[in-house]
């Protein structure tokens, strides 16, 4: 079986050499185009919100008092992210959130001090220190 293979005609009064830098032209074009399109859609990107540690509503909070049981406390506030084995006395309830592209960060960090059983201090919007 053959193949047809048309012959490269000059078209409309253009030689050789100028429909190849014409062809270039367009393939640059083309790249130029596809690039700007992929610089597009790259910033269309979703971003997804993070969100760590416990949300406490502040009802909940101002309800732990001192001489509460740990059992109160775990059932108001809920289970504590950091339950440090070194100071069982001590339990931290840390929120972390962060939505989407935006770069305000939302940061909580209650700790809750124990005496035996009994609730001993309460501090309330501890500022995080970097480490």
């Amino acid at each position: 079986m053959r193949y047809y293979s048309p012959p490269i005609i000059a078209h409309k009064g253009l030689d050789l050499q100028e429909m190849l830098l014409r062809s270039d032209t367009l393939q640059s074009l083309r790249r130029l185009v596809g690039a700007m399109l992929l610089t597009l859609l790259s910033a269309c990107v979703y971003r997804v919100d993070v969100q760590q540690g416990n949300l406490l509503e502040d009802n909940d909070v101002d309800a732990v008092q001192v001489g509460m049981t740990r059992s109160q406390v775990r059932f108001l506030l809920g289970t504590p992210v950091v339950e440090d084995t070194f100071h069982r006395d001590r339990w931290d309830y840390i929120y972390y959130f962060r939505q989407g592209r935006k770069r305000v960060v939302d940061r909580n960090w209650l700790i809750v001090y124990f005496d035996g059983d009994r609730v001993r201090e309460i501090q309330k919007d501890v500022t995080p220190e970097p480490t």
